[in-house]
C-alpha cells in the first residue's frame, strides 16, 4: 500500500482496525487481482476504500501497460464512462436544490425541441428490426425525472443494447454525440428520433442522462463540464478529473489488454487528448481513484467533504431512494448481477439484502462505466468504494463482483 496518496486530499486515512475493518483481509484484494492478471484476464487497476470517513485502503495492482509491462500507479487515469452520469445528475440536483430545475418538470420547458415526441408502435416489423415505424404521440412529456432515471423512452443505437429498428434510428452512444453535435444539434436529432416507450413507463438505457446534461447546460447557460468545476470538482478538490486528460495526464493514462481475452478481438480505450465538441451527461469524464473517491465520500457524508457543501442531506437522500414505482424493467438489464436493485436519480439503488451478486446493505448505491470502473456507496455500512480499470469487454463485470465481496468480507463490526 501506497502513503495513501497524501491521504487523498480531504479523506484522512486511518488503520482499518480502527473503523471496524480488517487489513489483513483487506490484503486479499491484491492476490485476487493478481491471479486474475496471471491469467491474462485483467491489465491493472487501483482500488480505494474509506469507511466512517477514514481511507483504509488504496492499492495499484497490475500494469499501467500491460503490453510494456509498466508498473500500475496509484494516480493512473481512466475513462470512466457512464460514471459521468451520476456527476451529472449531481450538477443538476444543485440547481434543483435552487429552485432553477423542478424534477416534475418538462424537459421541453428547457430544451425545447423534446416538448413533443413520437413513440413508435411495439409491431413485429419494428422489433424484428426491418421497419416501417408506426408512430404515436407520446402520452406525457418526458421530465427531468425520466431524464434522472432513465424512462425518457430514449435507448441508445445498437451496440448490444437492442436490434429493433429504433435502436437502429438512434443515435450511436454518448461518445458518439459528443463528437458529432453541439448542444442544439444534439436537441435536434433526438427530437427527430422515436421513443421506444412511452416517457415514465420502462427503465431502458440510454441518452436519457445526455438530455439531462442539456436540461444543465441550458439553465446554467454554460457548459456542463463549467457548471461541473463550478459545482463539484472545484469545491472537492477533484483537480484532474474533466473531459479532457490535464497535463501530463496522457503518461498516467491506463491501457486496455489488447485483445479480449474472451472473444480474441482487438481492443483499447481511447486517452481524450482535445476536448469533446459537446460536454454531455451520459459520459466522457477521465479521472483518478482519488479524485472519484472524493466524490463518492462527498455522498456518503450527506453532500459535503472538507467543509465544502455540494448537497444537502435530504437531497442526497432523495437521489440515493428508488425512484422506479410503477416502472417497468431495471438496472439489471445491463448488468445481470443488479436483479433485483432500483433506481435512483442517476444511480442504482439496492432494494434487498439478498438476490443479487453483490453484497451491501439496501441502500446502498452506485453505478459503473462501460471501460471497466465501478463505484458505490454504502450508508448504512459507512463505505464508499471505487475500481478503476480499463476492461472494456465483459469480463468488466467480474471485476465488480471481486472487489464488492473483498471489502465486505473484510468488515469486522
Amino acid at each position: 500500500m501506497s502513503i495513501l496518496q497524501a491521504e487523498i486530499a480531504t479523506i484522512p486515512s486511518a488503520r482499518p482496525e480502527a473503523v471496524g475493518m480488517s487489513s489483513a483481509r483487506l490484503g486479499r484484494i491484491r492476490p485476487a487481482l493478481e491471479r486474475e492478471i496471471e491469467a491474462g484476464r485483467f491489465p491493472g487497476g487501483v482500488v480505494a476504500i474509506a469507511r466512517r470517513g477514514r481511507l483504509v485502503h488504496l492499492e495499484a495492482v497490475g500494469f499501467l501497460d500491460p503490453v510494456a509491462r509498466v508498473p500500475m500507479r496509484p494516480d493512473a487515469m481512466f475513462a470512466i464512462a457512464s460514471m459521468t452520469k451520476p456527476v451529472c445528475g449531481v450538477a443538476a440536483l444543485s440547481l434543483i436544490e435552487e429552485g432553477r430545475v423542478l424534477v416534475n418538470e418538462p424537459v421541453g420547458a428547457h430544451v425545447p425541441p423534446l416538448m413533443t415526441m413520437q413513440v413508435a408502435k411495439h409491431t413485429p416489423a419494428m422489433l424484428s428490426g426491418e421497419g416501417p415505424l408506426e408512430l404515436e404521440p407520446q402520452r406525457r412529456p418526458m421530465t427531468v425525472q425520466d431524464a434522472m432515471r432513465h424512462t425518457t423512452g430514449f435507448t441508445y443505437g445498437g451496440g448490444g443494447f437492442g436490434a429493433t429498428a429504433v435502436h437502429k434510428a438512434h443515435p450511436g452512444s454518448s461518445l458518439n454525440v459528443a463528437r458529432d453535435y453541439d448542444a442544439a444539434g444534439l436537441a435536434a436529432a433526438l427530437a427527430a428520433t422515436p421513443l421506444l416507450n412511452h416517457p415514465g413507463e420502462v427503465w431502458e438505457y440510454g441518452f436519457s442522462t445526455d438530455v439531462l446534461g442539456l436540461v444543465v447546460g441550458a439553465v446554467a447557460g454554460r457548459s456542463l463540464g463549467t457548471v461541473m468545476r463550478e459545482r463539484i470538482f472545484g469545491p472537492l478538490g477533484m483537480a484532474e478529473t474533466g473531459y479532457v486528460l490535464p497535463e501530463g495526464g496522457a503518461a498516467r493514462f491506463a491501457k486496455a489488454l489488447p485483445t479480449c481475452p474472451i472473444t480474441g478481438a482487438p481492443q483499447s480505450v481511447a486517452a481524450p487528448a482535445k476536448a469533446p465538441r459537446l460536454e454531455v451527461g451520459g459520459a466522457g469524464l477521465v479521472s483518478t481513484v482519488s479524485d472519484y473517491l472524493r466524490f463518492a465520500e462527498m455522498l456518503r457524508a450527506g453532500g459535503s467533504l472538507g467543509g465544502e457543501r455540494v448537497l444537502s442531506p435530504a437531497t442526497v437522500r432523495w437521489m440515493a431512494s428508488d425512484h422506479m414505482q410503477g416502472i417497468e424493467g431495471g438496472p439489471d438489464r445491463v448488468d445481470p448481477g443488479l436483479d433485483g436493485y432500483g433506481f435512483g436519480l442517476t444511480v442504482t439503488v439496492r432494494r434487498n439484502p439478498g438476490g443479487s451478486a453483490f453484497m451491501g446493505a439496501p441502500g446502498a448505491f452506485g453505478w459503473s462505466g462501460v471501460f471497466g470502473t465501478y463505484f458505490w456507496v454504502d450508508p448504512k455500512e459507512e463505505l464508499a468504494v471505487v475500481l478503476m480499470s480499463h476492461v472494456p469487454g465483459e469480463l468488466r463485470r467480474r471485476y465488480r463482483v471481486i472487489v464488492n465481496m473483498l471489502t465486505y468480507q473484510a468488515i469486522e463490526g
